[in-house]
């Protein structure tokens, strides 16, 4: 019999990111005894796995649960001081996530298909991006019309997003497939709206772009420019500002920032590389900036006033519940929140 409490019990540890000796210390056994409890020569009575629930802030049915989910090769997106506890903690954090994601999929009988509309595409340079960001958007049929909500986007072409609450701000976003079939972006929740949008399409490039085998920096310029591309096509921005420009207005850079949800810096990031810009303006811009904390905060300004929240999930888990195919408690422990607050919010329907 595989051991499934006890790797669960690892992997719940990692995520904590808890020493064996910190975790017997929570619950009152010795080091041994979690390193038997992880191993499978031993397991924990109930009184145990009820204070496991709580260290861990997790149902107790989670230790019984079969696995499920295979991350596969992860597109990591993190800072370089962002420690590989830290990191692992994350991963089992996406784990559950999806695995939790998957189950009610499954439940629903649901198989939303995935299609990489540019799998064949290789890309050679950043101006193929051009062509490849037209070909989706003509795919996915969006036009060239501002993107309003990204993540509604995604999950409508059957691509699960993942928003995490309470993580280390060093944390950008990953993609990934699981199982060789869902493909998966997870960001950070936190982030100002216009960089959660921009951070989505970076990681969609990282999931749908044929890349040529290149250093990590520089398929990270191919994502970039894939991102600005996907928010700002060269054909608009030129419409937009027009030929070469020696200057730019704030207010042209504000109103751009609100009708496409790019921010500030991005956007002049994509006028230089459009050479509506020079290179040199691009430099005397972040030395005014600099210099001026006050036009610094201004220009630093979140303005997009679009909601870019994924709430799939969740409508996913009430309509099981409303359909009878889970009860109260499934839901509760899928949604990780209390019975109280699941019946509230199922009665409120």
């Amino acid at each position: 019999m595989p051991n499934i409490t006890g790797l669960r019990i690892k992997n719940a540890r990692k995520l904590k990111q808890l020493s064996q000796q910190e975790l017997a210390d929570e619950i009152g056994v010795s080091k041994q005894m979690i390193s038997k409890y992880e191993k499978g020569l031993s397991l924990p009575d109930s009184s145990k796995l009820l204070l496991l629930s709580k260290v861990f802030d997790q149902k107790v049915d989670y230790f019984f649960r079969s696995f499920n989910v295979d991350l596969g090769q992860v597109n990591f997106r993190k800072r370089s001081n962002f420690s590989i506890k830290k990191e692992n903690s994350l991963k089992e954090l996406v784990k559950i996530k999806l695995e939790n994601y998957i189950s009610i999929e499954e439940t629903l009988s649901l198989a939303i298909g995935f299609e990489n509309p540019i799998k064949n595409d290789k890309i050679k340079s950043l101006k193929d991006i051009e062509k490849v960001v037209g070909k989706i958007r003509k795919y996915w049929k969006i036009g060239i019309d501002p993107l309003h909500n990204i993540i509604q986007l995604l999950e409508d072409n059957g691509i699960k997003v993942i928003e995490l609450e309470n993580v280390d701000l060093k944390f950008d976003g990953l993609a990934t497939i699981i199982n060789e079939k869902y493909p998966v972006i997870v960001i950070n929740k936190k982030f100002p709206i216009e960089r959660k949008r921009f951070t989505l399409l970076h990681e969609l490039g990282h999931l749908l772009l044929n890349l040529p085998a290149c250093e990590i920096s520089k398929e990270e310029k191919f994502c970039n420019k894939f991102a600005a591309e996907f928010l700002l096509p060269l054909n608009i921005i030129l419409k937009e500002y027009g030929g070469k420009r020696q200057n730019i207005t704030l207010p042209e850079l504000i109103s751009t920032q609100k009708k496409y949800g790019m921010s500030i810096p991005a956007i002049i990031y994509r006028l230089v590389d459009a050479k509506i810009l020079s290179t040199d303006r691009h430099r005397k811009f972040y030395q005014k900036i600099n210099f001026n904390p006050s036009l610094k905060k201004e220009i630093n300004a979140s303005r997009f006033e679009t909601p870019e929240n994924s709430s799939r999930y969740e409508s996913l888990v009430y309509r099981a519940l409303s359909e009878e195919h889970i009860s109260l408690s499934k839901a509760s422990a899928l949604l990780n929140i209390s019975l109280e607050t699941v019946k509230e919010n199922f009665t409120s329907i």
